[in-house]
């Protein structure tokens, strides 16, 4: 895939072989993740998604070698309005803010989801002064979690801060330590998954682990086991998108509650019903740890575990 975008808000793509058949807005909705398919879906209506020069369908199937081109409006007809969205702060100064991001709430917003964001909640809380490196839609945004995983969440309020920490993400020193549930148990108490992170190319929504993808290791430490479930943390040393779900899916163990990777009946665990506020994936961004980017002194925050999570736990080690 080639993609340009110039001054005037225009992505090329020239379609791949692994594309051919693709409806034109699931693709578009996989390569431009930024954007919701709804909105997408707009675009093409509109004319604004042309295919070899020619406005298609929504339902259009793309062939091999095509050329696709996306008009997409300025990014300066958005704007992001600050709201007053309580946060959990583990951590604050003038350079950086860390969150304990709830579960159900998107980091940053995209056209047609535009409120109730964590960008929203911190432009209120911090006033506007954010990094501008992410732009108008990802303001002081450095990494993300997805919307369904709670816990840890960094946030720059100046640009020194924002590539000071981009840098220590890039060469992986900076700590980020997870919980998790997951099916099935462990004959080892620990171990690494190195395998590589890519897109599938079966469902463009999904990422798996292929021979051509990112290199992406997870370490895996056992705290607990159960009749059918396993407590574990996972430390990453890369950071590819969903990493840990593939990686655990890829070994035989599956997220507890993830309807992407892995869905399962939980009664399969012993378990009747899900705590309240448990639906998605059962991920917590535990621990980070990284050096202060204007102090060099080493920062480290815990996010204590969420109260579904708490209650998880205390159902499983109950006798069934």
């Amino acid at each position: 895939m080639s993609v340009e975008e110039t001054g005037q808000r225009r992505v090329l793509i020239e379609a791949e072989e692994d594309m051919e058949g693709e409806r034109i807005d699931k693709l578009l909705a996989a390569l431009l993740p930024e954007h919701s398919r709804s909105y997408l879906q707009k675009l093409i209506a509109d004319g604004s998604v042309l295919v070899e020069s020619k406005a298609v369908k929504p339902s259009y199937k793309i062939s091999f070698g095509e050329n696709i081109e996306v008009i997409l409006p300025p990014a300066a007809q958005l704007s992001v309005e600050p709201q007053d969205i309580p946060l959990d702060i583990l951590y604050e100064d003038e350079d950086v803010l860390v969150i304990n991001k709830p579960k159900g709430m998107v980091v940053h917003p995209a056209p047609g989801h535009m409120t109730d964001t964590v960008v929203n909640a911190v432009l209120y809380h911090c006033k506007g002064q954010l990094s501008g490196i992410n732009g108008v839609l990802r303001p002081g945004i450095v990494h993300r979690i997805d919307m369904d995983t709670t816990g840890s969440l960094i946030i720059c309020k100046n640009d020194q801060a924002h590539r000071q920490l981009a840098q220590q993400l890039a060469e992986h020193s900076l700590r980020r330590a997870y919980r998790a549930l997951v099916w099935g148990t462990f004959d080892e108490e620990e171990g690494t998954v190195d395998c590589p992170i890519g897109r599938d190319k079966k469902d463009r929504r999904k990422m798996a682990v292929l021979p051509d993808g990112k290199r992406a290791v997870t370490h895996y430490k056992v705290l607990m086991q159960f009749d059918k479930l396993a407590y574990i943390e996972c430390r990453l040393e890369t950071g590819r998108t969903h990493q840990i779900r593939v990686h655990m899916t890829k070994i035989g163990h599956p997220l507890l509650g993830d309807e992407v990777y892995g869905k399962r009946n939980i009664k399969e665990a012993g378990l009747l019903r899900l705590p309240d506020g448990a639906a998605g994936q059962c991920l917590h961004a535990y621990e980070l740890g990284f050096l202060h980017p204007r102090t060099n002194e080493w920062v480290e925050t815990c996010a204590p575990l969420p109260a579904y999570f708490e209650k998880l736990l205390e159902d499983l080690k109950r006798p069934v």
